[in-house]
């Protein structure tokens, strides 16, 4: 549904983000996320599902059980003042679960069609379903259940309000937990059998998720025996016997190892989600993407560098996959393809580096057997006849030339493209202090991560994972004192490194 709107830009996409599982949210969710200037996100919507805005502003405006950290009337206003702002935005207000089902997705939209703000509604998968689903309970069954109905945990419904639900099988119940005992105690007045089957889902989706079962009578004790908390889900039903057979997520693979249930913090740029986010997550990771660091043209728009090339004959290296990018944007902007390489040799400082190469249709002519500026300068195949060119961000350190001219061979560096640090905000960076270890991908990500330092967070104390002895060498420097390094040049090798920073290895 969509209303006209007040300004040509000014539009209002209200997301369903998912129960938790990032993998949940749908293709017309993100979507919307990557075409919104400005991201409005809630407690339940999982972090991880920023990544695919990367470059919007991003204002949290959760509310974590009672707390009022903002009122709903403040959220309505936000949302459309936002969208007003700057000549029209697309505003992407992204709710856990489902926008309409107890999400006050109506009341938000509301504000919308009265201030004559355009907007759509994008359905999430409610909670109410897939908590039970992950848990291994079908809120239906053709032999025991052919009925639900999803309740709200405000006591004030009690009495005549359950006794209208007499004839529902199952029952779903959401933000019932504070108010668990007082609501079993009503069903079972109004009716309900005190043996009737009884779960309650914590987390449901997310490798947080735990489970409580027990009967109507007793689930309450159960819930509180457990520690669970909000947020959560109660199942009342027979649905609930299922489970012994059903059970599949917290018997899934990646529960058990050491990364499972872990936080652990993707050091990356601005610009796109990082590969290693999923080899982490298929490890039972909760994943942090971290923006440390963007990329942006050259001073020059990158024309010294294009020059340089143009007369150049010789090696040309590249030691990072941006400087794969950066060259082929600066190809297209001067209408040339890679026939403009022809007359150079390519070095890249590593398998990853080779691997974009290949994307683009050029194989490497030389990759070092390891990974690193040092390596690709000790074991270029040139002699001193030879001249090497350099194309790399203005922060490029001093280690390849070093190498190289200590063989004698003459060493020449041109700005392709700059790095800027990029601060993650509040909410990653509350998030970041309690994550199990980090990942840096990079020597500027350890160092801009290391300026993070402060008198309530200090980053240097917590476990690093790295790929490449360039980069932990870089995070020592830095201050990093628990460096784990990855053995090879993979993701899944970053990700063994990872684990063994977890055990303390």
């Amino acid at each position: 549904m969509t209303q006209a709107s007040t300004s040509s830009r000014a539009f209002v996409s209200l997301i369903g983000a998912g129960p938790g599982d990032p993998g949940l949210l749908t293709l017309r969710g993100q979507h919307a996320l990557q075409n919104a200037d400005v991201v409005l996100f809630d407690y339940l919507a999982n972090p991880e599902l920023l990544r695919w805005c990367p470059d919007a502003h991003t204002i949290y405006v959760g509310k974590k059980g009672f707390s009022e950290y903002i009122t709903q009337e403040q959220i309505n206003a936000l949302i459309v003042n936002t969208a007003q702002q700057n000549g029209g935005q697309r505003v992407a207000r992204l709710k856990g679960g489902d926008v309409f089902v107890f999400g006050r997705g109506g009341e938000e939209a509301e504000a919308c069609a009265h201030a004559g703000v355009g907007f759509e509604i994008v359905p999430g998968v409610t909670s109410a379903i897939a908590a039970p689903a992950y848990a291994g309970i079908p809120v239906t069954h053709r032999d025991v259940a052919r009925s639900f109905a999803v309740l709200t945990g405000n006591t004030r419904e009690g009495g005549a309000h359950y006794e209208r639900l007499s004839g529902v099988d199952t029952l779903l119940l959401l933000m019932g937990v504070r108010n668990l005992d007082t609501i079993a105690a009503e069903l079972i007045a109004s009716g309900r059998d005190p043996q009737t089957p009884a779960a309650t889902v914590q987390w449901g989706s997310t490798h947080q998720q735990r489970v409580a079962t027990g009967t109507l009578e007793t689930i309450a004790q159960a819930v509180k025996d457990a520690g669970l908390e909000a947020p959560a889900v109660t199942v009342v039903g027979e649905v609930v016997k299922l489970r012994d057979k059903l059970r599949w997520f917290d018997n899934a693979p990646t529960f058990g190892g050491p990364l499972s249930g872990k936080t652990v913090a993707v050091t990356r740029t601005r610009d796109g989600s990082s590969a290693l986010s999923d080899v982490l997550r298929a490890r039972g990771a909760s994943v942090l993407e971290v923006p440390l660091i963007r990329f942006e043209a050259a001073s020059d728009g990158g024309g010294a560098a294009l020059n340089v090339l143009r007369d150049f004959r010789g090696w040309l290296l590249l030691t990072s996959n941006q400087a794969v990018t950066a060259l082929f944007s600066l190809l297209d902007g001067a209408e040339l393809d890679a026939r403009a390489l022809a007359h150079v040799r390519i070095a890249a400082v590593g398998p990853s580096t080779a691997r974009s190469l290949a994307e683009r249709g050029l194989r490497a002519d030389f990759v070092p057997s390891t990974p690193g500026a040092r390596h690709l300068g000790a074991e270029l195949p040139a002699d001193g006849g030879e001249a090497t060119l350099h194309l790399t961000s203005q922060l490029a350190e001093d280690e390849l030339q070093r190498a190289l001219e200590a063989h004698g061979i003459g060493y020449t560096r041109a700005e392709l493209y700059r790095t800027e640090a990029a601060a993650p905000d509040e909410n990653r960076l509350e998030r970041l202090k309690n994550a199990a270890v980090l990942t840096l991908a990079s020597g500027s990500a350890a160092r801009h991560l290391a300026k993070l330092a402060d008198a309530d967070f200090n980053p240097l104390n917590m476990p690093v994972a790295v790929m490449g002895p360039q980069t932990a060498d870089a995070a020592r420097e830095a201050g990093f004192t628990r460096v784990t390094v990855a053995e090879t040049a993979s993701l899944e090798a970053l990700a063994d490194a990872a684990e063994r920073a977890v055990r303390g290895e």
